[in-house]
């Protein structure tokens, strides 16, 4: 055992002997912090963890690993970390897929809203709206006139069935009357190759690599503003649709039986970490905006993204199950 491990060890126990707690009340510092990715490697999720995994290492005192457990829209991951010991060692890295899957998905094997502990809203990022180098239009309105004169021509990659990336193109599409066919892939890395052949709404992050090579093309950004790194890329409501904006987003979550001052402190790790200056940094280049909220804001979060896409899923009778 170091010994920053070792003082943070005394620490945990004072104050659990001060909160008149006991067992697994804190975090057990002898054991790794586990971060459990929804989804393959090189995806937002995955991005974010490992930026994050050596200085959380270091906040906490403990080795951090990083686990991606892929598959069913992110169920596979959530419905492990609900199952998991309240203990404050398994932490789910989420994406924008907790707040959709209960609106697409009525039969989850775990509830959204009751099985977790909100620890922080880490995150938060607008999708870049890529095309293939080989599609013809510099930007959105010029892609949305091609494919408005060859329907079904062009199609668009997503994350998956529900995902933020799949809502966003399926939006664009309502407003703008055009056909664009939808394929899901298994996640962001998947994905990235697929929008090789025509174009996806994915992260800054996922997506920045094939950009600077001049394999993909940017359109637009779906956020309010454009982004620093794509000063010359318009929004989405730039580009003829005023008002849009929408966000994926990164939260962090335990199993709800998880205690009260265990959830405390891993707030505390993560937003330290979060708002270290060399972090900061490294997930602004990479297109996130860090948020380090605490876990009643995450808990709004959710529930106000519940409501927004639940909303629109009902207006268009939106399929969002194979």
């Amino acid at each position: 055992m170091t010994c920053t491990a070792s003082r943070r060890q005394i620490l945990s126990a004072a104050l659990a002997s001060a909160l008149g707690l006991s067992g697994p009340a804190l975090a057990n510092t002898d054991s790794n912090l586990k971060l459990v990715i929804t989804f393959p490697p090189g995806g937002s999720t995955d991005i974010a963890a490992r930026i994050l995994q050596p200085r959380l290492a270091e906040k906490a005192g403990r080795p951090v690993v990083v686990e991606n457990r892929p598959g069913a829209a992110s169920q596979i991951a959530t419905q492990y970390v609900a199952k998991s010991a309240p203990d404050g060692n398994t932490v789910l890295v989420s994406f924008d897929t907790h707040a959709i899957n209960p609106i697409a998905k009525p039969r989850l094997p775990y509830d959204t809203f009751k099985d977790f502990a909100s620890v922080s809203l880490a995150l938060r990022f607008p999708l870049v709206i890529g095309a293939s180098a080989s599609v013809p239009a510099k930007d959105l309105r010029g892609f949305l006139e091609l494919a408005s004169k060859a329907p079904g021509k062009f199609s668009y990659a997503s994350t998956g069935l529900g995902s933020m990336n799949h809502l966003v193109m399926e939006d664009i599409k309502r407003r703008s009357g055009t056909f664009v066919l939808h394929v899901p892939f298994g996640g962001g890395g998947p994905a990235v190759q697929a929008v090789l052949g025509d174009v996806a709404s994915l992260s800054y992050a996922a997506l920045r690599g094939q950009i600077a090579a001049g394999k993909i093309k940017p359109l637009a950004v779906t956020g309010a503003k454009r982004l620093p790194e794509l000063p010359d890329v318009p929004t989405v409501a730039e580009s003829g649709f005023p008002g849009f904006e929408a966000y994926s987003w990164i939260g962090l979550f335990v199993p709800s039986a998880t205690p009260a001052a265990t959830v405390r402190q891993l707030t505390d790790d993560f937003q330290a970490t979060l708002n270290t200056p060399e972090i900061k940094t490294k997930l602004t280049q990479a297109g996130f905006e860090v948020i380090a909220s605490d876990g009643p804001a995450l808990d709004r979060h959710l529930r106000d993204e519940y409501e927004r896409w639940g909303k629109f899923v009902r207006e268009t009778k939106l399929k969002l199950e194979d």
